[in-house]
């Protein structure tokens, strides 16, 4: 690591406070992270954000130590842990990393190296970075916890995806138009939201903002094999219940409190959480199936399969930038990923 300098730029935050206020997010100087034996350490070049960022700002104050956030990044491998297999010096990489780490808002950052891919060929590293999180969690959870088969074109029958012009809902789109049979039913409340989410790989929109049962009805009658619920499950467990065939399933990623799932019982509908950072979180013996998932997601970017979920770049990474990020993903006006660019 002697080319690589003792300290970074990256931002911070120390105290949990509205995304308006100038020191929610701010500018610091921080050591260069050592990399463990199997972490990778990376020159970041291009980075995403997600609600997950502005969740943890507000809700888990640092008591004055300054805490990075930022789960979704690209960049250059610097330098690599002695155990580290798979990579080497120079490569460049995608990837979310752990919640229970130093996010990537910084310009290196040390990840485990079983969590990584290598970036798609054909995307500017600020495109890459928009995929990593959304593109787990989508992966995870139409072909883990729904059992669909990666390729398995035969299968037919439809998922509902919700907030489809979401990051998340829009990779859910992209992946079962691309790899399955289904079609896909997404939700939308407003025409550029709307349009997006067909561009995504959704055949058919609803509002998300109305009763969802009668609209989903006028589109698929006898109803959907499958939920992809990436907001207001809590909210919309009902009008689930009753669109969902009898041994559907359900798939859900958002936060909410208790809810009545008894409503799912009697046509025996099977409910899945997913929450992306449970292999690193908890350490589990596959954690490498991340990284085999990013690279089947770069092959599939790099053969025109999918495509980027990037649709603003608020230019290069800083605090007063992404304050603007945090705001915009509060606002719920977002469409796609919000990305930045370089320090």
């Amino acid at each position: 690591m002697s080319e690589i300098p003792a300290t970074m730029p990256a931002v911070a935050y120390r105290e949990s406070l509205p995304a308006h206020d100038k020191d929610s997010l701010v500018d610091v100087t921080l050591p260069v992270p050592r990399p463990g034996p199997r972490d990778l350490l990376v020159r970041v070049e291009g980075i995403a954000v997600n609600p997950v960022d502005y969740k943890i700002r507000q809700s888990n104050d640092p008591g004055g130590e300054p805490k990075v956030l930022g789960w979704d990044a690209a960049g250059t491998v610097v330098a690599v842990g002695d155990e580290v297999e798979a990579f080497e010096v120079g490569d460049e990489v995608f990837y979310a990393g752990a919640i229970d780490r130093p996010g990537a808002n910084s310009r290196f950052h040390a990840v485990d190296e079983r969590l990584v891919g290598r970036k798609p060929k054909t995307l500017s590293f600020a495109e890459a970075a928009a995929l990593p999180l959304t593109s787990l969690t989508a992966w995870e959870g139409l072909f883990e916890h729904l059992g669909l088969r990666d390729g398995a074109l035969e299968k037919t029958g439809t998922v509902l995806v919700t907030a489809a012009a979401g990051g998340v809902g829009a990779m859910v789109a992209q992946l079962a138009r691309a790899l399955t049979s289904l079609t896909v039913i997404g939700t939308a409340s407003r025409p550029e939201t709307g349009e997006f989410a067909r561009r995504m790989g959704a055949s058919a929109i609803v509002d998300h903002h109305k009763s969802l049962a009668p609209q989903v009805a006028e589109v698929a009658p006898e109803g959907v094999d499958f939920v992809f619920s990436t907001a207001g499950t809590d909210r919309n467990l009902a009008a689930y219940a009753e669109i969902l065939k009898p041994l559907g399933q359900l798939v859900a990623i958002d936060d909410f409190g208790p809810v009545e799932i008894g409503v799912l019982k009697s046509k025996s509908i099977s409910f899945h959480w997913e929450f992306m950072f449970t292999r690193s979180l908890h350490q589990t013996p596959d954690r490498a199936v991340q990284g085999h998932i990013l690279n089947q997601i770069a092959r599939l970017v790099d053969a025109g399969i999918l495509t980027t979920t990037a649709t603003t770049d608020l230019g290069t990474i800083n605090a007063e930038h992404l304050r603007e990020a945090h705001r915009v993903l509060e606002s719920g006006k977002a469409i796609g990923k919000i990305t930045l660019t370089g320090f």
